[in-house]
């Protein structure tokens, strides 16, 4: 596909942004090439991109474009990974060594929302990765982390009450605070406004003004639901004594179609409320820059469950729009 083939015409094209990417999925038959989407992603000034697990040919289009990555250890590899720090080497010099720096890979995700037993092997993964990347020469240049669900918190509401359900995650937490990794984490609003619309205001879920929610723990006021739940994550933080720990939303969205308050207006009006609050502080932790990543680039035909979760994308696989967007 060539760049003059991109109906980008009803997006703006951001200036430098760090603060904000976006998640490229890739469950779904017919997505352009992987040199294609680079373009894309180049072409929208989009600098950051995730994605789930290495692909070489992803890997290899993104040689030389800056784009920050956020890489994904796929789940079915935890155990083996947290098994022996051979099988660590043995990942970093396949997935990382060949392309580091040339792919400027800035976090490696082991794993997304493990659930289960296998939740017990992303510690001792994550640091047979960190001791491979320190002996590849890489020390501190990648930081490892895990992606969570907001369900590793109980008492989210209101956010101040947010503390860790399992104490796995406090352990995973206090280690990012020695490493200096932030926690990655998949921060929904849509599903809690499907779950629960009588309690939680649509334009509150949507960045849309008008909506104004008091913590009576801690006095401050949210504007906006994604901020709340992020802050939820900061108080169990700070619970665990890993207070210094940064929360990355490592996957935000909202489904175009297929299902309740799934459309094309409010999904373009919480992904642009991502995009322009993305680079800001939340009420609790107000100097701190969010950084977040909307998921997804594409909608994804083959995606399993409810048929929300095929229309997630800000793209159709033509590279077409499905709705107007702007990235700072």
């Amino acid at each position: 596909m060539a760049d003059a083939e991109y109906k980008t015409s009803r997006l703006v094209v951001p200036k430098g942004v760090e603060s904000v990417g976006v998640c490229y999925g890739m469950v779904s038959d017919d997505l352009p090439p992987a040199t294609d989407v680079v373009k894309l992603y180049k072409s929208l000034g989009i600098n950051s991109m995730r994605i789930y697990a290495p692909d070489t040919r992803v890997l290899d289009a993104l040689r030389g474009s800056g784009i920050r990555l956020v890489l994904g250890v796929a789940n079915e590899d935890l155990a083996a990974l947290a098994a022996n720090r051979a099988s660590a080497a043995s990942w970093v010099r396949a997935n990382v060594k060949p392309y580091y720096p040339a792919v400027n890979i800035t976090y490696i995700a082991v794993g997304n929302e493990v659930q289960g037993g296998a939740a017990q092997s992303i510690l001792p993964a994550m640091r047979n990765l960190d001791a491979a990347l320190a002996a590849a020469g890489l020390a501190g240049s990648i930081k490892v982390s895990t992606c969570v669900r907001l369900d590793v918190i109980t008492n989210s509401f209101p956010p101040s009450s947010g503390v860790f359900a399992r104490p796995h995650i406090t352990e995973i937490a206090r280690s990012l605070a020695t490493t200096g990794a932030p926690l990655l984490a998949n921060v929904y609003p849509y599903f809690a406004y499907r779950d629960n619309p009588r309690d939680i205001s649509l334009s509150y879920a949507t960045f849309r003004p008008g909506t104004a929610v008091r913590d009576g723990g801690s006095g401050l006021v949210y504007a906006n639901l994604l901020d709340a739940m992020v802050d939820a994550l900061h108080a169990a933080l700070e619970k665990a004594g890993a207070g210094v720990v940064r929360v990355v939303v490592s996957e935000s969205g909202w489904p175009s179609a297929g299902g309740f308050a799934a459309s094309a207006d409010n999904a373009r009006a919480y992904n642009q409320g991502v995009v322009e609050h993305a680079g800001k502080g939340t009420p609790r932790r107000p100097g701190a820059a969010l950084e977040a990543f909307v998921f997804a680039m594409f909608n994804e035909n083959r995606k399993p469950g409810e048929p929300t979760e095929k229309s997630f994308g800000l793209f159709h696989p033509n590279a077409s729009a499905v709705y107007p967007i702007k990235f700072r």
